[in-house]
């Protein structure tokens, strides 16, 4: 990727094209969208707490995002890390209202944050295997973006010699995706090489409701609490919502103690999150967690499905996600993803070429698939027969 999004060639590449020509021909197991799979969070809720609103509307910007909505952040991470509270572990450190901003979504918080740390031609390390976004936020703020190795070998775990060997004088953060998309690998226990390298860490929690072989990764900002701690979250995974728009910051205290006034000058510049959205969030997290355990318990059982499946190939090596909703298996005998990918296009099911996520592919004739177990659950279950029939299992 280049160092900026000007003369970037977005035509549609030959999976896209094919995907236009079949479209309502397959079964798509790629989907990451909620509302498109019946995971529809409860409309009362949102009814009740919007009415509230406009019925007491009214626009008090604050560059932090509204005390309430932070207050029930605070209180989330609380509960979440107290411990037994819902199957979770205990949280050591402490979070105030005031180290919370909220925004418009994550990926605006990914901006914030290469903006408040970052200058063009700096760069920030990110996983080599990882969901196509990163590089063109990094894009866009002229930042660079380089990829650290995870071993597949031990599960998809930051490989820390691959990692040091990245950061030189530019280097400015280190950005870390837990549970990861699209391996499902969670973070568990501290990294040497961070402390060694001593980088503020970026930290996306957006899958961390979702956990599935390994318990609920601790918080970084325990694992690294000498380290400034940036952890981002919201409410487009956790509830279902990505339509509803709102994301967060949290920072640890050696965070907020170096960058939470610049911090607050470039939330306040764009003050993206709408006040309808922050309203809405005590009420979420007040009353949508009911949804949020049946969501993830649906999610468990389509893993275990799928995994079930597609065991029965012997083409495929199946490696069970720490955390998340994805699947993300290597392909024996696959001289070339692309054209795995569009022959089980053209028999009725569309998967991701692990390509699209940066991985490496080719080497020891191995490719990998991207499968998401949010698809609902009839669909999955028939697609994924289509892909071990066109796998020829």
């Amino acid at each position: 990727m280049a160092d900026s999004l000007a003369g970037l060639d977005l035509s549609a590449n030959r999976i896209e094209l094919a995907r236009r020509r079949l479209a309502g021909r397959y079964i798509d197991l790629t989907s990451s969208n909620p509302t498109h799979q019946g995971l529809l969070f409860p409309a009362d809720i949102l009814h009740a707490a919007a009415d509230h609103y406009w019925a007491t509307r009214r626009y008090d910007p604050d560059p932090h995002g509204l005390p309430a909505a932070r207050e029930a952040i605070v209180r989330y991470y609380d509960e979440w890390r107290a411990p037994g509270a819902r199957g979770r572990g205990g949280r050591a450190t402490s979070l105030s209202v005031d180290d919370v901003f909220i925004t418009a979504s994550t990926s605006e918080a990914y901006s914030l944050l290469f903006a408040l740390l970052a200058r063009p031609g700096d760069n920030i390390l990110a996983p080599g295997v990882s969901y196509p976004l990163f590089e063109y936020l990094a894009a866009i703020g002229h930042v660079e973006l380089r990829p650290y190795w995870l071993d597949e070998e031990r599960g998809w775990q930051i490989d820390p010699d691959r990692l040091r060997a990245q950061v030189d004088h530019r280097t400015r953060a280190i950005l870390v995706i837990s549970p990861h998309n699209p391996t499902g690998a969670t973070v568990q226990s501290p990294q040497p090489v961070f402390d060694e390298v001593g980088l503020p860490v970026i930290c996306d929690e957006v899958f961390a409701e979702f956990v599935y072989r390994a318990p609920p990764a601790p918080p970084m900002a325990d694992l690294h609490p000498g380290l400034p701690v940036f952890t981002l979250n919201g409410i487009s995974k956790m509830f279902a919502l990505p339509d509803l728009k709102l994301g967060w910051i949290a920072l640890n205290r050696p965070a907020a103690k170096q960058y939470a006034e610049r911090l607050e000058l470039i939330n306040d510049t764009f003050l993206g999150a709408n006040t309808l959205t922050q309203t809405l969030l005590p009420a979420l997290f007040e009353q949508g967690m009911d949804f949020v355990d049946a969501m993830r318990a649906r999610v468990r059982t389509s893993l275990d499905r799928a995994i079930g499946t597609l065991s029965r190939c012997a083409r495929l090596r199946i490696h069970p996600p720490d955390g998340g909703y994805y699947l993300f298996p290597s392909v024996l005998n696959c001289d070339d993803e692309e054209e795995l990918v569009l022959e089980l296009l053209e028999r009725g099911v569309l998967t991701h070429p692990g390509y699209y996520y940066g991985c490496e592919s080719g080497r020891n004739r191995i490719g990998h698939l991207m499968i998401s177990c949010l698809t609902e659950p009839e669909r999955l279950t028939a697609g994924l027969e289509r892909l071990v029939a066109g796998l020829d299992c």
